[in-house]
């Protein structure tokens, strides 16, 4: 499936006035959910948290830009393999993903705006998970 981009950008506008709330959210339900998980981050997370907000914003602004995206992805996959991030750690974070993003869009999140930021999600582990096989090669 691909997804949509009106979705995304518009899902993503609900949830932006929320700032890193969303993304201590993310991190509480990942630990929570997978606290096997939690050696691989930081102590205090609030670094971290500034970090992957602006990587989502950063993603959304330029989803039309396919270049700029994939060359952000490689860089974010390469960096995660340094920090011992696996690609079977992938799905744990996509599922906290989706349930903080849902968590914060209230009503106005729906069956086909999941199922596009899945899509969307599906596509960033592909590029990460290449980038970062491509780094322990090297």
């Amino acid at each position: 499936m691909t997804f949509d981009l009106t979705l995304i950008k518009s899902s993503y506008a609900a949830v932006e006035p929320h700032g890193t709330a969303v993304t201590k959210y993310f991190y509480e339900h990942l630990f929570t959910h997978h606290p096997e998980v939690r050696p691989l981050f930081a102590r205090h997370l609030e670094e971290q948290e500034d970090r992957l907000w602006n990587a989502i914003g950063g993603l959304v602004a330029n989803l039309e830009d396919t270049d700029t995206v994939v060359r952000i992805l490689q860089g974010l996959g390469a960096r995660h393999a340094g920090y011992g991030a696996r690609p079977e750690h992938f799905p744990a974070v996509g599922a906290s993903l989706l349930a903080a993003l849902a968590h914060f869009a209230g009503d106005a999140w729906t069956p086909d705006i999941e199922a596009s930021w899945a899509a969307l999600y599906d596509t960033v582990t592909a590029v990460m998970t290449d980038a970062m096989a491509t780094a322990g090669a090297a």
